[in-house]
C-alpha cells in the first residue's frame, strides 16, 4: 500500500482547506490502494482529530514552529524575542525548531513514505529532499514583497524561500500569470522556475445537497448589503472583528446593510440588529419582519455562505488569498480589503490595481471605498468578468493529477 504524507502548517485556516480539498480527489487520480498520514497541531489538529474520528493513528501532532500571537495577527516584536527566548509558553524558537525536525524525521523514518505533499511545512520540504522522497509544496508565496515589516525580515524570508526551493515541485495555488492574484507574493528565482505549476485555487468541488433555505437565507432575500468576513486565527480574527466594528461606528455606516460572518462555531453569535437599535433573535427577526441592519452569524453553513456570496453587493474581507479567489473569481463580486499583515497587503494591492476591489488601511478609506464601489460599479463588474473568465478553480483536481503522476512514475 503507497503513503502519503500531508503536512499542514496550523497558522490560519487556509493551509487546512486547500488540503482537505485536495484529500477529497486524491483518489480519483491514485490508482492503488493508499493511505494518508496528517501532521499539524493547534486547531488545525483539533479539526482533524474531529473530521477523521476513525483514522486517529494516522493523524499525528507535531509541533511546528509559528509566530506569536499580538493583537492584530502575528505580533513581529515578540516573534523576534522568541527566536532566543521563551514567549507567551513558546520554548525557544531554536530549540522548537530542532524538536519538530527531530519528530518529523521519527514519522518520515517509521512511515517510509511514498510522496509528501506540503501545505507551509518546510522542514517536511528538508527530510523528503534527504530521503529521496518525492514532494510537493502547495503555496500562495514564495518571497513576499514585504511593507509594514520592512527590511530586518528580509534574511529570514530568504531562508524560508530556500526551504521551499528544495520542493521536487512548487504548486502555486493560484491562476497562471497575467491573472495570479498572489503576484507580489510570490517573486520567483531563476533556480525554481523549472519546478513551478501554477494549478489554480483551491475551491470547494463538491456541490452539497440543496437544503431548504434557511432563515438567515430568507431574512436577506431583496435586500442590498455587504458581506464582512471574519477568517484566520484567533488574533487574526478577533483584530479584524475590532477593526470593523470601528467602521460601524461611523456616521455613513448608519444605514449600510452588512453580515458579518465570524467563523467561531458559537450559535450564540448569531444575532440581528434593527434599525431600532434593538437586537433580535434571526428567527424573531424574520417572525417580526424586522427592518435589519446588522446580521452576525456565528459559523454558516456552505449554502448560506453561497447564498449571501450571490447576493451581496461586495465583500469586505482581510486579504487571506482562498477567500479572496472564491470572492472575485467564484462570484464576481468586489472586494473591500483591510490587511493584517504584508501578504494580505500584496494581495489587495493587486486587485485594486486591476479594479477588482479596493485597499483600505483606515476606517475613513472603508467608508469611501463603500461610495466608490457603488458609484463605479459597472467598471468593477467589467473587470469582474475578465478575472473570472480566466479563472482557475480546480487546483486541487489539478495537485491530484500531479501526485498521481509522480507516484505512476515511480512504479
Amino acid at each position: 500500500m503507497l503513503k502519503i504524507g500531508e503536512f499542514i502548517y496550523p497558522w490560519g485556516s487556509g493551509h487546512y482547506s486547500r488540503m482537505m480539498r485536495l484529500n477529497d480527489v486524491l483518489g480519483d487520480q491514485i490508482k492503488e490502494e493508499f493511505e494518508v498520514h496528517f501532521s499539524s497541531k493547534d486547531h488545525v489538529y483539533e479539526k482533524l482529530l474531529k473530521k477523521f474520528p476513525d483514522e486517529k493513528e494516522r493523524i499525528h501532532e507535531i509541533l511546528m514552529p509559528t509566530p506569536i500571537d499580538g493583537k492584530f495577527g502575528p505580533s513581529v516584536s515578540m516573534s523576534l524575542m522568541n527566536l532566543l527566548l521563551p514567549i507567551s509558553k513558546n520554548p525557544p524558537l531554536v530549540r522548537q525548531i530542532a524538536n519538530y525536525l527531530r519528530e518529523e524525521r521519527k514519522l518520515y523514518n517509521r512511515e517510509k513514505f511514498d510522496l509528501v505533499i506540503n501545505d507551509g511545512d518546510m522542514g517536511s520540504n528538508i527530510l523528503a529532499k534527504n530521503r529521496n522522497i518525492p514532494s510537493l509544496f502547495v503555496t500562495n508565496q514564495f518571497r513576499p514583497k514585504l511593507y509594514n515589516s520592512r527590511s530586518y525580515l528580509y534574511p529570514s524570508l530568504i531562508f524560508v524561500a530556500k526551504q521551499i526551493a528544495k520542493a521536487s515541485k512548487i504548486l502555486v495555488a493560484d491562476s497562471p500569470p497575467p491573472f495570479t492574484m498572489c503576484e507580489y507574493n510570490l517573486n520567483f528565482i531563476k533556480e525554481v522556475e523549472e519546478k513551478i505549476v501554477y494549478v489554480g485555487h483551491f475551491t470547494s468541488s463538491r456541490q452539497s445537497k440543496k437544503e431548504n433555505k434557511s432563515n438567515v437565507e430568507k431574512l436577506i432575500e431583496e435586500s442590498e448589503f455587504g458581506y464582512w468576513m471574519r477568517t484566520g486565527n484567533k488574533s487574526t480574527n478577533d483584530g479584524t472583528g475590532k477593526r470593523y466594528d470601528e467602521v460601524f461606528h461611523e456616521d455613513e455606516m448608519r444605514n449600510e446593510k452588512r453580515i458579518i460572518s465570524h467563523a467561531k462555531n458559537d450559535p450564540n453569535i448569531d444575532s440581528v440588529i434593527g434599525k431600532d437599535g434593538k437586537r433580535y433573535s434571526i428567527s424573531e427577526a424574520l417572525e417580526k419582519k424586522i427592518d435589519w441592519i446588522q446580521i452576525d452569524i456565528g459559523f454558516l453553513s456552505d449554502q448560506e455562505k453561497d447564498t449571501i456570496l450571490n447576493l451581496c453587493k461586495y465583500a469586505v474581507v482581510n486579504g487571506s488569498h482562498t477567500v479572496m479567489g472564491e470572492i472575485m473569481g467564484g462570484k464576481s463580486k468586489p472586494i473591500i480589503g483591510m490587511p493584517i499583515y504584508d501578504e494580505h497587503t500584496n494581495n489587495i494591492r493587486w486587485a485594486e490595481e486591476k479594479n477588482l476591489g479596493i485597499l483600505a488601511t483606515r476606517t475613513q478609506q472603508v467608508t469611501k471605498a463603500i461610495s466608490k464601489i457603488k458609484e463605479n460599479y459597472e467598471k468593477f463588474q467589467e473587470s469582474l468578468v475578465e478575472f473570472s473568465s480566466n479563472f482557475v478553480p480546480n487546483g486541487a483536481e489539478n495537485s491530484a493529477k500531479i501526485a498521481g503522476q509522480i507516484l505512476e512514475e515511480k512504479r
